[in-house]
């Protein structure tokens, strides 16, 4: 592998390790925040018991988090010069303000709420897990700000060969942003339900502390299904304006070799990327044109003539990103997506029915279902980076141009198995620590809470 390759992967394995804490900080914040409000407004120490108990695994995964993405903000300096020269001016912008306005936010308050436990009132202290909730989400959005440039630039031009910032309201208002940004939090919304579904379904399940859990479970449910919808619905939006802005990525997702009209949804495809062309494929007819569209009728543009107008518009090369890996990546997205839908719906009509399920095998086998969100999320990620390929910023860019020039491959390469194998130590750590303290449930101050005798 060349230092080009090297660089991606070191890039890609870090990216993803970060985006395995991100998600859950975004979501798991608010639902700690929601339960301590209703302990503020009820009073009933449960609520509190709740909030101690899900905020303690909050902080594990939040430490975790910071630690990765600082390390993945050094590489734009390492491995990718080229990129921070030619695009600083403006990717530079929002990174700082997220560290000036979101980190310093939900790191400070995050402080006040761990050491203001009975130092502060109960609404102050609510208050500062909301400001932490609050400022992580607007983290993400600045990070995703950065990101939509890359996705569709805008707001620029292109002076002494460099990218230089001329409107920074067209940054914010970047289309891609705003089907992006939402599509990502109510994804985050998505992991922090079902992780607190999964570990109360697992104390349920023995009987353990059977109100607190209950309780955490109907929150949880409820609070993911209206996530789940916004992810579905957000989903959609950002489908069409990917085929609207970047066509290739979609048509690599499908599997789309030539142009259609209507166009045809690929239900399972086996390609053979060498010639270009379908080993089996089975399609619904019309569908991706609704997709599209919200009609069945409508032009989708196939791999093929997507090349060929590339390489008139900006030369000789080969613009089709890994059809294989964009297919499969999206169809786990998809169906991890819609398969939490159902979970989520499942345990609401449980509830709203009142059908007994506390003892029942379903909780046997709900804490498997942590994984769903991680493989959605990874999927997603994967595909909005790999499906832009070769480009490092859509049309201005490629990656092999954005690479530090003095970095030899030997020097990633050893920076790269280094970064693997304490990322491998950390995540281990960080799975420890998430399963013991999740096993061993909450405590009220140094006894345990058992209440195995009180179902309901």
């Amino acid at each position: 592998m060349n230092s080009v390759a090297l660089a991606q992967w070191q890039f890609a394995a870090t990216c993803i390790y970060h985006f395995f804490f991100v998600p859950l900080t975004l979501g798991l914040s608010v639902l700690v925040a929601i339960m301590e409000t209703i302990y503020v407004k009820t009073g009933n120490p449960v609520y509190k018991q709740m909030t101690k108990f899900w905020g303690k695994l909050f902080l594990i995964n939040f430490a975790m988090g910071v630690v990765t993405g600082i390390v993945m903000e050094f590489q734009f300096g390492m491995n990718w010069s080229e990129y921070s020269r030619f695009v600083g001016d403006i990717f530079g912008a929002p990174l700082a303000l997220e560290a000036l306005i979101a980190f310093f936010l939900e790191s400070t308050f995050l402080g006040v709420w761990i050491f203001g436990w009975d130092k502060l009132s109960k609404k102050v202290h609510a208050l500062a897990i909301w400001l932490v909730a609050i400022g992580s989400n607007i983290s993400a959005l600045w990070i995703l700000i950065a990101n939509s440039f890359m996705q569709q630039p805008v707001g620029y031009e292109i002076i002494n060969g460099r990218a230089v910032m001329t409107d920074f309201s067209a940054l914010l208002t970047n289309p891609n942003v705003w089907v992006q940004f939402p599509h990502t939090v109510f994804s985050g919304f998505t992991t922090g339900a079902i992780f607190v579904m999964g570990i109360s379904a697992y104390h349920l399940y023995r009987g353990n502390h059977i109100d607190l859990f209950k309780r955490s479970l109907s929150i949880s449910s409820i609070f993911g299904l209206i996530a789940i919808l916004g992810v579905i619905g957000v989903g959609h939006s950002q489908a069409q304006h990917m085929i609207e802005t970047q066509p290739m990525k979609m048509a690599a997702a499908e599997a789309l070799w030539e142009t259609e009209d209507p166009a045809s949804f690929s239900l399972i495809s086996i390609v053979d990327e060498q010639k270009m062309q379908d080993v089996v494929s089975i399609r619904i007819p019309n569908a991706l044109s609704f997709l599209a569209y919200n009609r069945f009728t409508g032009e989708v543009k196939g791999i093929n003539d997507l090349q060929a107008e590339f390489e008139a518009k900006y030369g000789p090369g080969d613009y089709v990103p890994p059809v294989t890996l964009n297919y499969w990546t999206f169809r786990f997205m998809v169906g991890s997506g819609f398969l939490m839908f159902l979970i989520f719906a499942l345990f609401l009509y449980f509830q709203f029915r009142k059908i007994p399920y506390e003892k029942g095998k379903l909780l046997k086998y709900l804490p498997f279902a942590i994984i769903l969100p991680y493989v959605a999320n990874t999927s997603g990620w994967m595909l909005t980076e790999i499906g832009r390929q070769p480009w490092v910023v859509y049309g201005l860019m490629k990656v092999e141009d954005a690479v530090s020039p003095s970095v030899s491959a030997g020097m990633v390469l050893t920076s790269l198995i280094g970064f693997v194998l304490l990322y491998g130590i950390l995540m281990f750590a960080d799975v420890y620590l998430l399963v013991k303290y999740a096993k061993a449930g909450p405590i009220d101050g140094d006894k345990p809470i058992d209440d195995k005798a009180h179902w309901e």
